[in-house]
């Protein structure tokens, strides 16, 4: 079982009990699912660009990834729909615990110049949305092997009602938010 899910077991259980004054241990809001996303412009042009953005992220999350295909045509962007544009994994329970973990203490602490992440990536229902500029912050991928530097979005969904209880319950799993 993973140090995390352990961790929350007991200390943020007691933690946030005590900071919000919940009656029932149920009412304690607790990690539902994380989602990382990666979206790949180039593949509407090489389909093998999307081939290395989706054995990078298997890399990174440990888990099969599935594409995304455009919903509409956009003449424009020359996109058709049903184009695969780009990937996504839902990752829950202790894979789950196990990415935050790593994002967290590895990935984060080797972004250049970081400060924190913003805590403004809230939506209001206690959902926390950040971006990463850079797939090669995770020990996972290796430097000479990538093709292209890629960003991708990371979604932490959680069962918590308010913003304030996401940020904390997120804070207590040691996200290093910005002051």
């Amino acid at each position: 079982m993973s140090r995390l899910k352990d961790l929350y077991n007991s200390e943020i259980v007691e933690a946030m009990t005590k900071k919000f004054g919940y009656k029932n241990v149920m009412m304690v809001p607790k990690m539902d699912k994380i989602v990382v996303n990666m979206r790949v412009g180039e593949a509407k042009d090489n389909a093998k660009v999307l081939d290395a953005a989706v054995s990078e992220m298997e890399a990174i999350t440990g888990q099969k990834a599935v594409l995304c295909r455009a919903k509409k045509a956009v003449a424009n962007f020359k996109i058709r729909e049903g184009m695969p544009i780009g990937c996504k994994v839902t990752l829950r329970g202790e894979k789950m615990y196990e990415f935050l973990d790593r994002l967290v203490n590895l990935a984060l602490p080797r972004v250049r110049d970081f400060r924190g992440v913003n805590p403004n990536g809230f939506d209001g229902r206690g959902t926390y949305s950040m971006g990463i500029k850079e797939q090669i912050i995770f020990p996972e991928i290796e430097y000479d092997k990538i093709d292209k530097v890629r960003g991708m979005d990371i979604v932490f969904v959680t069962t918590a009602k308010t913003d304030e209880e996401a940020k904390e319950l997120l804070t207590l799993f040691n996200m290093p938010f910005a002051k």
